[in-house]
């Protein structure tokens, strides 16, 4: 079983849908998904209204409560996802060891150009979810394939 960590600052918008989508799409393949983020804002809290949204729109279940990463994660999972260079700088500063597993989501992104980041939609409206729903739906499709190439 390949387990798979998408990070973000809060853990209530970005990775709660990297861990839907990657979960609905890779569920049957033998690998599996949490999310965590960088930051302690909403432990213990759902997935942001949203998330929920925007994610059953597109069929994607969702059941999430967010949780702070933790260094511990490092040995837990196979392939640990950030959505953005903060969130990645964050993770790498927390250990001395290799972080070769260590990943920004959109280096699987077909349509990412310069750009890696997945944008924070938190302070914006319901446009800016389905906009980071897409971005991260294309990145799990390149990341499952990138996962299976490697075994």
């Amino acid at each position: 079983m390949k387990r798979v960590l998408f990070v973000c600052l809060g853990n209530i918008c970005r990775s709660p849908l990297g861990e839907a989508i990657f979960n609905y799409k890779a569920s049957e393949l033998g690998m599996e998904a949490d999310s965590a983020g960088t930051a302690a804002y909403h432990v213990g809290e759902n997935p942001d209204h949203r998330s929920i949204e925007v994610a059953r729109k597109h069929g994607v279940p969702i059941s999430h409560k967010a949780r702070k990463f933790v260094v511990e994660d490092f040995d837990r999972f196979d392939y640990i996802l950030a959505m953005d260079e903060h969130n990645y700088e964050d993770m790498k500063a927390l250990t001395h060891e290799s972080t070769e597993h260590l990943f920004l989501l959109r280096e699987f992104d077909p349509d990412s150009n310069v750009d890696l980041n997945v944008p924070d939609p938190y302070y914006g409206g319901t446009e800016g979810f389905e906009k980071v729903f897409q971005m991260v739906s294309r990145s799990v499709d390149g990341l499952i394939e990138y996962i299976q190439s490697e075994q």
